[in-house]
């Protein structure tokens, strides 16, 4: 039995069936549900599955770190707070800076001090969004080698200085191993460091992004890291399946249970 409450992306797995199969599949193994997108959704049908929404994309377009588009964050928020409520979501995440295709929609390679500035009174504003809806925007750390370059303030020790600048319990971190495992190492150190900051856990394994147990991680190791700081909440699998889908979240279960 696990200690935390476990979901899956269903964008990442049983990739052969429409989005809704893949819904039910995941929660009949007893799994919460992560989503990315809801715009392009039936979220109607989506909350008809019976499923438990654990976090979607709290956000559509803009980048946080730049005036010019800051408000269209907020704006696409806005709109993601009344989606959530469909699905009765609690956890809405952001990145930095749009992605496109997973890439930066307006690379930039160095951060500058009005970014950080710029970033920390954009998601100011979103936590009070947050705080109205009762839920909780959670900023996402990305590795800017493999998966997402030109994203500003990318890693993990950025978003948690921009989490704790604003030092709101509606903005949280979206702390993501495989992410940080590319970009920084030092995974369990840096778990005791975020500590209270972080609003859930994504992981896969690296090098491939696919379900723990198939790289270099030692997932039990962080579960023990995890229970050692007193986190009780979400471990998402954000992960492709090596092999067989229901292989691959028995897996996740499997290095996240004591």
């Amino acid at each position: 039995m696990s200690d935390f409450q476990l979901a899956v992306c269903a964008e990442m797995v049983f990739c052969d069936l429409p989005i809704l199969e893949r819904v039910r599949r995941i929660h009949d193994l007893g799994f919460a549900v992560e989503i990315w997108s809801w715009h392009d959704k039936d979220l109607a049908a989506l909350a008809d599955t019976g499923a438990r929404f654990s976090s979607m994309t709290g956000y559509l377009h803009g980048d946080l770190v730049d005036p010019a588009s800051a408000d269209e964050v907020v704006r696409t928020a806005e709109l993601s707070v009344k989606a959530a409520e469909t699905l009765g979501v609690s956890r809405l995440n952001l990145h930095t800076a749009e992605l496109v295709g997973g890439k930066a929609a307006r690379p930039r390679y160095r951060a500058t001090g009005p970014m950080w500035l710029t970033a920390q009174r954009t998601l100011e504003r979103i936590a009070e969004l947050g705080a109205a809806a009762d839920v909780t925007f959670c900023v996402e750390n990305l590795n800017t080698i493999v998966d997402h370059p030109g994203v500003p303030l990318a890693r993990a020790k950025d978003t948690l200085a921009l989490v704790e600048a604003v030092d709101h319990p509606n903005v949280r971190m979206m702390l993501d191993l495989y992410h940080a495992q590319i970009g920084e190492g030092n995974l369990i150190e840096l778990i005791r460091r975020c500590g209270d900051a972080i609003g859930e856990i994504q992981v896969a394994d690296v090098p491939g992004r696919c379900e723990p147990g198939t790289g270099e991680i030692n997932y039990p190791a962080i579960a023990k890291a995890l229970r050692n700081i007193g986190f009780t909440g979400t471990v998402g699998m954000e992960a492709w399946a090596s092999g067989d889908s229901v292989d691959a979240l028995q897996a996740f279960r499997a290095a996240f249970s004591s």
